[in-house]
């Protein structure tokens, strides 16, 4: 006959499919997200990592104490706690894989190859993206889809990045917003100099990273560097390229085959913990009766 101590651990072992659940909820989020941007200029795709976590391995296993007593099998298999292992979401990272280089024939449109970053002015401050489809506001400045406006490069020494801004030796981001003179068609090198009939206009900032990962989204494309010296302003290797955007890095169909498999793994989870229910069900009627 069950007893309450059968009922309690029934219930705590719940737990355990149902971190697995919670963690197969959030994949679905995650992948979900990718494919609503298979579509989206410049997106980079999210991924989730699992760990398995054991709280015997956490607080530590008990000293060794031999009990006299006669030995069963079960008394030779330990399990350190693994019985009671549950899924846990060891992070979220972003894959900046390449995308594919579509053509537009867009002279405002350009496209990085490579692991740079458009530098932009947003209201909440400077931030970076790869969405490159450009536009002119009505005061002639080069701003993004969003609105907000495009850096040009700090042609100065790195050095000077750390000094004091009341020395006014770094120009503040409001004075490096790039303007194009009215009515002029405007070429890009790869480089990132734009060119216009009356010769440079000005260079677009791009800017490239010593960890990747360390940017965290913003939405619309958008990303913050947590800590200024993790941007590499100097010897940039990414090329701009004129009249083409960059695609999405998700791939829809690989996507949807996770999304097929998060829903039955989701599905499965589901079903043991149903079986977990109708025995502490159980369990409790069959109690009741004494």
């Amino acid at each position: 006959m069950p007893t309450h101590q059968d009922e309690g651990v029934l219930v705590k072992n719940i737990w355990v499919p149902l971190s697995g659940q919670v963690a197969q909820q959030l994949k679905v989020e995650t992948i979900a997200n990718n494919v609503a941007n298979a579509n989206t200029v410049g997106f980079k795709k999210d991924q989730l990592v699992f760990k398995e976590h054991l709280t015997a391995l956490t607080k530590g296993v008990d000293d060794i104490d031999i009990p006299r007593k006669e030995f069963s099998p079960a008394d030779f298999y330990h399990s350190q706690g693994a019985e009671n292992a549950m899924v846990a979401v060891d992070g979220s990272f972003t894959v900046h894989e390449q995308g594919q280089l579509i053509p537009t024939n867009n002279q405002l449109d350009v496209a990085l190859k490579g692991e740079g970053f458009i530098e932009v002015l947003t209201p909440t401050g400077v931030r970076f993206t790869r969405k490159g489809n450009l536009t002119l506001n009505k005061d002639s400045e080069l701003v993004t889809e969003q609105g907000f406006k495009v850096l040009s490069a700090l042609e100065i020494d790195v050095a000077k990045l750390r000094e004091p801004a009341s020395t006014g030796s770094v120009p503040t981001p409001e004075q490096r917003i790039i303007k194009v003179p009215a009515n002029n068609q405007v070429t890009f090198s790869q480089e990132g100099e734009i060119f216009s009939r009356n010769g440079v206009i000005s260079k677009l900032s791009v800017v490239e990273f010593n960890d990747k990962h360390a940017l965290k989204k913003e939405g619309n494309s958008l990303y913050i560097s947590p800590d200024e010296t993790n941007i590499v302003r100097t010897n940039i290797k990414s090329s701009v390229h004129q009249g083409f955007l960059e695609g999405s890095n998700v791939n829809a169909i690989e996507e949807m085959s996770e999304l097929i498999k998060a829903h039955r793994h989701f599905e499965s989870i589901q079903k043991a913990i149903n079986t977990y229910d109708s025995i502490s069900n159980k369990a409790a009627n069959e109690i009741g009766k004494f």
